[in-house]
């Protein structure tokens, strides 16, 4: 299976900005509605909104940096802040799910009036523009886990928003006012798992460990059959940044490579490319001696 790993930063800088700009108009009007009718919910789904803004903040600095030249103090240059911003944005959220899950279970006695109309009216435009941000990270989040997390967390917020709009309804059918904030507790959970996993997926890339999309095993596997190549070892595997790969294998050729080396290391760069999207490779060529020593 080939993989296709181009990133268009440009773009995608333009996308954060609009994503930034559309978000926040709707969380003004989200919070000066949730106020004015009491709505527990879309205070929720406001709050949760800014720390997606705030998570698009930072996801678009990574990922202008990540367009920065390499220095001499900065030989890779700034990719790896794709991989903090990733962190810091699960790390974010986290906080505000629980600030939102305690007042959620604070009010779920509470008999004050809800607006009905009001929520569904408001979380159905939520829906909309979630809707529309998410769409803007689609052809990205396969590519890039900054952008995947832009996406999960917009495409989340839409379907949460949907969720919303079922607790005005229901909030009009039945006059069940604990209603709002069960929605805003079922909101929690939903949020928490997908965060969870962006946070854990973040973590493993900031301690070099190998991308959740590679099987090290596999990658081994890979050179062993395709190449003419008799062992190798020191293979490593790590993330430069959340769309980057990087690889680095002391190889061992065997009789039938001719001693064509150039050739060798251009279809095992070629080929860790096409199939695993690795894109980053320093390749030791070593003789048979160094088998057990080098």
């Amino acid at each position: 299976m080939s993989h296709n790993h181009h990133i268009n930063h440009n773009e995608f800088n333009r996308k954060f900005k609009f994503g930034i700009v559309l978000n926040s108009i709707f969380i003004i009007v989200e919070i000066i509605f949730g106020l004015t009718y009491n709505s527990l919910a879309l205070i929720a789904d406001a709050g949760h909104n800014l720390s997606d803004v705030l998570g698009l903040m930072i996801a678009w600095i990574a990922n202008y940096l990540i367009l920065k030249k390499p220095t001499k103090n900065f030989t890779y240059g700034f990719k790896r802040t794709s991989i903090l911003a990733a962190m810091l944005n699960a790390l974010l959220l986290i906080f505000a799910l629980g600030i939102i899950l305690w007042e959620a279970i604070e009010r779920i006695k509470s008999t004050e009036i809800v607006d009905g109309n009001i929520v569904i009216i408001v979380a159905g435009i939520g829906v909309i523009i979630n809707g529309i941000t998410a769409r803007l990270f689609l052809e990205g989040k396969d590519q890039d886990l900054n952008i995947k997390g832009a996406y999960l967390h917009m495409l989340t917020d839409a379907i949460i928003s949907a969720g919303v709009v079922i607790s005005g309804l229901l909030i009009m059918l039945t006059d069940f006012y604990w209603l709002d904030s069960v929605i805003s507790i079922l909101i929690v959970i939903i949020i928490f798992n997908g965060t969870w996993k962006l946070f854990k997926e973040s973590m493993i890339l900031s301690i070099d460990g190998v991308p959740g999309n590679i099987n090290y095993e596999n990658v081994r596997k890979f050179l062993l059959d395709k190449f003419e190549i008799d062992s190798l070892h020191h293979l490593h595997i790590w993330a430069l940044s959340t769309s980057e790969t990087a690889l680095t294998v002391h190889v061992i050729p065997n009789a039938n490579s001719n001693s064509n080396y150039d050739k060798l290391i251009k279809d095992i760069n070629e080929g860790l490319l096409f199939e695993f999207g690795i894109n980053h490779t320093t390749i030791q060529l070593e003789n048979l001696n160094c088998k057990k020593k080098c």
